[in-house]
């Protein structure tokens, strides 16, 4: 995107009557020279601006006109007159003109810059070089043949003269606008100087409007912009949307949107505050010009290029549209009922067929409905409201055709827009029913993005998306295909939309896209989160598999407005293919159950984890067992316990960041723990526990119990091994293996994380008995493995703060853990022997056992 220009709108007046005094060369107001200046300076000042008024009107009266300036991408200001004509006749006299014969009265002019003159005729001075300048570029490269000019410039924006700041801003914002002199502007110090101005609060709009298109002009410049996008500056300009003077508001969005294209500036923008202030201009409900709508627009669409930042500009109520071309809106067709229906496609039927007294029913439907009977959501309004607002763009040829022609240059397939929420959902969702393929995945590719809170994810429901996603499964470009995958995904995260895309028909070509050798592993991950979530073992099957209408009320809605007529919601208007009612019984087959098997075999434990949990749904019905332990599932158990990042040594470990080490050894113990739960609903089976090779499972399962995975992964692991070793016989005795390691590494190291931080004392309590149980029944290596896991710390605090009960255990478990001088130090850095003095002192019930520790600790 080109850094954005200011727009071609500021026309000249009278420069004491308006702050744009843009003819080139008009007549120089003189003010009276004060009496108190002597006669010949009375007489030098006279006489240069009547030697300028005439070489004025002599050399170039037929050259004033009304220009207009913008920044020039070329390194010039541009003047554009009123006609082709005009201009053409006038730039001749301009260019007869040199500028040159006027290069003496712009050095006098220069000179009276001078901070030993007069500050009136410093004002007069300014004034008249502004003026002079606005005749494009050749007259602002006659000013800039003076050194010391900008500096002088400058200096005047600390002047107590309003029209002086205005006259000197303005000067700089025409020689910023040209290219080779943006860089001298700001070395001359006017950012700095600009930033003071700014912060007067008694400051008057035509001022602040001149600063800031200075610094408009300046940010156009890729280096300058880290210069204006300071800590002091910054909010001045954010503020400044705010503003009551449009122009102002313009000038400042205009700036932010230039600094918005520098990528390293978006944090410090963000950070700010510039996402709420930016989108507030864009929201329907708030007046404001196109100009700063565009700007702001911009700014917002630069930063949107973040994934973080996309995010909290979807929160300010704002949606990302793809911008696909007014033409390709051409080949929508949308439905023409003869009685209405709500966009997500629930129908409201008439039950009686007789037309009403006036013939108006269907079209002031809205009448028919008694307010008492018919509550219609607020959501199912909006969506109405969005339909029928970009249908009726999109039939009358509107949409999109101002946003195109501002883009000419720029292919529609890189651009976007952004539109209020309610707009933007029924934008994304009419594209979908298109048969532009690019516009269709683009549009899916923005749900998915948009797709981050319930209320967006309602919002998509109810303006009929579902339907459309749900058809575009079975599309024939992979494009398409795996955008609307990804959309799904993202909104089956709601458990309502997860029932209703089931109900709509979604597994039939989930499990087609899964059963395809050829589908990619980020494919396949979406399609299987998709999964996951509708044949989830930890639901109740009456939740997840239920006939009934989706989108209606159980009971209806009726309306008796009028005796013509009465209305209710009947759910889905499409009753074409799909059941309203779908069961893993009915769509898996030994094809996907064999996939699923070789998935759980694959590097990638995000895919093993829900592999692990259809399979684990699929157990719950004993038709498909015989199917499961016929493809061989024991293999693919092993290659889950059988993680990689698991067996890797220090060095292995050296070569990535800590953060990613310790992000793959989490989603490894998620896919553990997923398997672990399969194996264990297996085992309720005789068949399986007859063929299953107990001993393979037990020793992988101790392997993984002892490793580095989250104690959380752990609890299933520690459960089917628990469950493997019961197979034996009921075995209570610590000293079995298998038991010895479930209380090390599972049981004492959960009981301690409950110590550290349960807030209910009640489990804290609990939690302490229950580990000293474990440690006076002389599991070896209990006591370490306390320490180890850092739960010295706690009991100490929980002597000091606990109940009588728990106090008694933990100093129980302290004075066992103390039997080791290794843990003395620890105990001690805890803060146990001011504690245990206390206790001591009290000769409370537990005085003993607290002297008993004291005289083990070193004093």
């Amino acid at each position: 995107m080109m850094a954005s220009t200011i727009p071609p709108h500021f026309k000249f007046k009278v420069w004491n009557n308006h702050p744009h005094p843009n003819t080139h060369l008009d007549v120089i107001a003189v003010r009276p020279t004060r009496t108190r200046r002597s006669p010949t300076a009375s007489f030098c000042s006279t006489h240069q601006h009547h030697l300028l008024h005439h070489h004025i009107f002599n050399h170039k009266s037929s050259s004033i006109r009304t220009v207009l300036t913008r920044v020039s991408g070329d390194g010039g200001g541009i003047v554009d007159a009123a006609s082709q004509q005009s201009a053409s006749a006038d730039r001749n006299t301009i260019d007869s003109s040199s500028p040159s014969l006027g290069d003496g009265y712009v050095a006098l002019f220069v000179r009276m810059l001078g901070l030993d003159n007069d500050p009136l005729d410093r004002e007069q001075a300014v004034v008249a070089l502004w003026k002079y300048s606005l005749g494009g570029k050749q007259y602002i490269d006659a000013i800039m043949q003076f050194r010391g000019c900008l500096n002088l410039t400058v200096n005047l924006l600390k002047s107590d003269s309003s029209s002086t700041c205005e006259a000197a801003a303005g000067l700089l914002r025409e020689i910023s606008s040209i290219n080779l002199y943006r860089e001298s502007v700001a070395e001359s110090g006017a950012i700095e100087e600009i930033t003071g101005l700014l912060r007067h609060s008694s400051l008057t709009s035509e001022v602040k409007e001149q600063s800031i298109c200075t610094l408009w002009n300046l940010s156009v410049d890729e280096k300058l912009r880290m210069k204006i996008a300071n800590t002091d500056l910054l909010p001045l300009l954010i503020k400044t949307l705010e503003d009551e003077d449009i122009k102002v508001k313009e000038a400042a969005g205009g700036v932010l949107a230039n600094l918005a294209l520098s990528k390293s500036l978006h944090s410090i923008m963000v950070e700010a505050g510039v996402i709420p202030k930016l989108a507030k201009l864009l929201r329907i409900d708030v007046e404001g010009s196109k100009v700063i709508k565009k700007e702001a627009r911009n700014a917002l669409l630069e930063l949107a290029k973040d994934e973080y930042n996309r995010i909290l500009i979807i929160e300010e109520g704002l949606v990302i549209v793809p911008m696909i071309g007014a033409a390709a809106y051409k080949a929508l067709t949308p439905g023409l009922y003869s009685w209405p229906s709500l966009p997500d496609g629930t129908k409201i039927e008439q039950s009686s067929k007789a037309p009403s007294k006036y013939g108006a029913s269907e079209l002031l439907l809205g009448l028919n409905i008694d307010d008492k009977n018919a509550e219609i959501d607020k959501s199912k309004i909006n969506a109405v409201v969005g339909r029928t607002q970009q249908q009726f763009l999109a039939r009358i040829g509107a949409i999109e055709v101002e946003d195109e022609r501002k883009s000419q240059s720029v292919s529609t397939s890189q651009q976007f827009t952004l539109l209020p929420w309610m707009d933007g959902v029924a934008r994304l969702v009419l594209i979908l029913g298109l048969e532009d393929e690019l516009a269709i995945s683009r549009a899916a590719e923005s749900i998915a993005d948009a797709s981050i809170n319930e209320h967006m994810r309602i919002s998509f429901k109810e303006a009929g998306a579902m339907k459309h996603l749900v058809r575009l499964l079975d599309h024939n470009n992979d494009s398409v295909r795996f955008a609307v995958t990804c959309a799904l995904e993202r909104l089956s995260v709601s458990n309502s939309i997860c029932q209703l895309i089931e109900a709509e028909g979604v597994i039939y070509p989930l499990l087609n896209a899964l059963k395809h050798s050829g589908t990619s592993e980020t494919l396949m991950e979406k399609t299987l989160d998709i999964l996951a979530r509708i044949l989830d073992p930890g639901k109740e099957m009456k939740s997840k598999f239920y006939d009934g209408p989706i989108n209606g009320s159980k009971k209806g809605l009726n309306a008796m407005g009028s005796p013509d007529a009465t209305i209710q919601f009947v759910g889905n208007m499409d009753e074409t293919a799909v059941p309203k009612s779908t069961t893993g019984k009915d769509v898996m087959d030994s094809a996907v159950i064999a996939r699923l098997v070789e998935i759980l075999k694959t590097p990638s434990p995000n895919l093993q984890r829900k592999a692990s949990s259809i399979l684990e749904f699929l157990t719950i019905m004993e038709p498909h067992l015989d199917t499961i332990l016929s493809v061989d599932i024991e293999s693919g158990l092993e290659a889950v316990f059988q993680q990689k990042i698991l067996d890797d040594t220090e060095s292995d470990m050296d070569d990535l960041q800590p953060e990613l080490h310790a992000l793959k050894v989490e989603e490894a113990g998620l896919a553990i723990s997923a398997a672990s739960r399969l194996l264990t609903k297996l085992l309720d089976f005789e068949q399986f526990r007859q063929t299953m090779n107990a001993a393979r499972f037990t020793k992988l399962l101790r392997k993984t119990l002892r490793s580095n995975i989250p104690l959380h992964n752990k609890d299933w692991v520690a459960a089917c091994l628990v469950k493997l070793s019961s197979l034996s016989g009921p075995n209570q005795d610590f000293n079995d293996p298998v038991n010895l390691e479930v209380t090390l590494y599972e049981t004492v190291p959960r009981l301690v994380e409950q110590i550290k931080t349960s807030f209910s004392p009640e489990a804290q309590e609990a939690a302490v008995i229950e580990l000293n149980r474990i440690i006076s029944e002389g599991v070896v290596d209990s006591t370490r493995a306390v320490a180890a896991e850092g739960g010295i710390f706690p009991l100490v605090k929980v002597i000091e703060e606990g109940s009588e009960r728990a106090v008694e255990a933990a100093l129980a478990i302290l004075y066992n853990i103390s039997m080791d001088s290794e843990n003395h130090s620890a105990i001690m850095a805890a803060g146990a022997i001011p504690a245990l003095r206390r206790i001591v002192l009290s000769q409370g019930s537990q005085w003993m056992r607290a002297l008993h520790l004291l005289r083990t600790l070193p004093t």
